[in-house]
């Protein structure tokens, strides 16, 4: 993974815990050891960064395993790591953006 991708997630992140933020929902930790107690959306959202994270961690890891030439660390299998990771990126990225046009939405309604 490069580091264009890994700036872009971390944009992600701070655009999708802006709008949390300006929603009023609780902060949104991805780096903690575990979700927020109780359920809702915020906490769903929080567990899901969480998994979409450590996908590219391990896909990261791996990839840098099979360029090591570890044994036992197939190409195949990191190709497919890295495309799992990268269409959980994608697919959370479409959640933000329609998180902020429903945002948008609702706060033109109060216009």
């Amino acid at each position: 993974m490069s580091i264009h991708s890994l700036s872009s997630i971390e944009t992600v992140l701070a655009q999708m815990r802006q709008v949390a933020h300006t929603a009023g929902l609780q902060k949104i930790e991805v780096n903690a050891t575990h979700a927020p107690d109780g359920g809702g959306f915020a906490t769903e959202l929080a567990r899901s960064l969480k998994r979409v994270s450590q996908a590219q961690n391990m896909a990261n890891t791996q990839a840098q395993a099979f360029e090591m030439g570890t044994p036992g660390v197939a190409l195949n299998d990191v190709m497919i790591d890295l495309q799992k990771a990268s269409i959980a990126f994608q697919t959370s990225v479409q959640v933000r953006n329609r998180l902020v046009a429903a945002y948008q939405e609702i706060a033109n309604m109060a216009v």
